[in-house]
């Protein structure tokens, strides 16, 4: 049913007449001049949606031009007229408000695009950090060490700089500052892994494209960076003097301790544990963090064993292999004692206020601890003990890893040959093809070398 205003065919309907339009008109048309009709709809209030009639190619097409009362009648003919003027040019008006449409999601898919590159553009070295943290970087300690370098040295000084501002220059200063805090070794550590993370950002989106001038870290040569004549490889070992007097020093400041009338004013000594670590990595030339991972399940008192499980073993995935150490007279006696301390633990070290084994640094910062002398810090560590009770001589800071080295080079001069040394410490020789076909595992040969070190161990430290 067709409905025409009441002033008659073809004229326009007025506000009014259209406010008075009745739901019972659900379905009408409306005329309103010049092609433009309203077909009357109904859902919760009256409303009248208005299509302009055009032909197109010989066919009959509409043109939608709005709804009242949504759209004003003044807005409606105006696109009525618009349309009009389209087809007069020889434009179909629905491509027309197409093309609008297209064009308008256009501009906003612009805007977005543009907050997006702002936003990656304002991208900053900590946001970097903290992506390579999440997926670009497993170690085998959690990433502990790396949090902790982070942490301390690059996020505090180069944090909130922006990534595409990141230069070889702030990276060169940053490393000049730790190591004019004579800290030589971190200071080549942290330049390793902000390479790493630098390389693994030029390989990703958004990452990738911050870095427009390449990646800074490869234009920083540490090595020009650190003071003449330092090497990272240590040669430090102990003296067959050094080793009777550490010995002396653990009896005498464990007897000290033990005699004090006061043992809050006196001064602490090393753990027994500890101590006895100590003469376990120079009797058996082990690494000090296989040792204190140790479970007792691991330690075969009738067989005279130590087993480490290739998990406990430093290096990488695919490289690493399970180790057997045989156990002389001196460090079978070493582990009987530590089994008197803590052999009802799961743990030959067992941590004390958590579940697990002790920090694999532990023993390394007690030992350095007891050597403040040769230490750079600019204030007394919380907790800790710092003195020099360990100083040995004038040569330099002993660490428990030189441990490792004196027994090595004591292996040498009771005449163990290279291979047998090397293997003793659960080093790879010999080609790829050799550890195919070569599969003999010279136990023999390893008991001997362990047993001879042992012997003399023995020698200097019961006779002294």
């Amino acid at each position: 049913m067709t409905r025409y205003p009441k002033s008659g065919k073809g004229s326009k309907w007025t506000v009014k007449e259209l406010d008075a339009v009745k739901q019972e008109w659900k379905g009408d048309l409306l005329s309103d001049s010049d092609g433009l009709s309203g077909e009357v709809r109904f859902s919760n209030s009256v409303s009248v949606h208005f299509k302009y009639a055009f032909k197109w190619n010989g066919k009959v097409a509409w043109f939608y031009c709005g709804a009242y009362p949504a759209n004003d009648m003044t807005e409606i003919r105006e696109e009525r007229n618009k349309a009009r003027d389209l087809i007069k040019s020889g434009i179909d008006p629905r491509a027309s408000k197409k093309a609008s449409k297209i064009e308008a999601q256009l501009a906003i898919e612009k805007v977005i695009l543009n907050d997006e590159n702002k936003r990656t553009q304002s991208l900053t070295f900590n946001d970097l950090y903290n992506a390579w943290l999440k997926d670009g970087v497993s170690r085998r300690d959690g990433n502990k060490y790396i949090i902790q370098s982070f942490g301390k040295h690059a996020i505090p000084k180069l944090g909130e700089l922006e990534l595409r501002h990141l230069s070889e220059n702030h990276l060169r200063n940053l490393y000049r500052s730790i190591i004019s805090d004579n800290k030589i070794a971190t200071a080549v550590e942290l330049s390793k892994d902000i390479g790493q993370m630098l390389r693994w950002a030029g390989k990703r989106k958004p990452w990738r494209g911050l870095l427009t001038e390449g990646n800074p870290s490869e234009l920083v040569e540490i090595k020009k960076l650190l003071p003449k004549g330092y090497t990272k490889e240590r040669t430090r070992f102990l003296s067959i003097d050094e080793i009777i007097k550490l010995k002396d020093i653990f009896n005498t400041t464990t007897k000290n301790y033990l005699e004090a009338p006061n043992k809050y004013e006196a001064e602490r000594p090393l753990k027994k544990e500890v101590q006895l670590a100590m003469w376990i990595c120079l009797g058996s030339v082990c690494r000090i963090g296989e040792l204190l991972m140790t479970e007792w399940k691991h330690v075969d008192f009738e067989a005279r064993t130590w087993f480490i499980p290739k998990e406990n073993v430093k290096g990488e995935d695919g490289d690493k292999y399970d180790q057997l150490i045989y156990l002389s007279n001196f460090v079978l006696d070493k582990f009987e004692q530590l089994h008197k301390l803590t052999g009802d633990t799961r743990w030959v070290f067992p941590a004390r206020y958590k579940p697990g084994h002790v920090c694999i640094k532990s023993a390394t910062k007690q030992i350095g601890d007891r050597q403040i002398k040769f230490k750079n810090r600019n204030k007394k560590l919380q907790a800790r003990v710092e003195n020099d009770s360990l100083v040995l001589s004038d040569t330099g800071e002993w660490t428990p890893h030189d441990l490792r080295r004196t027994g090595t080079t004591m292996m040498q001069k009771l005449k163990v040959s290279r291979d047998v040394i090397n293997l003793c410490q659960n080093h790879v020789i010999g080609t790829k093809v050799d550890r195919v076909y070569l599969l003999d595992e010279y136990a023999d040969e390893k008991r001997d070398a362990w047993y001879k070190l042992g012997d003399k161990l023995d020698d200097i430290l019961n006779f002294c």
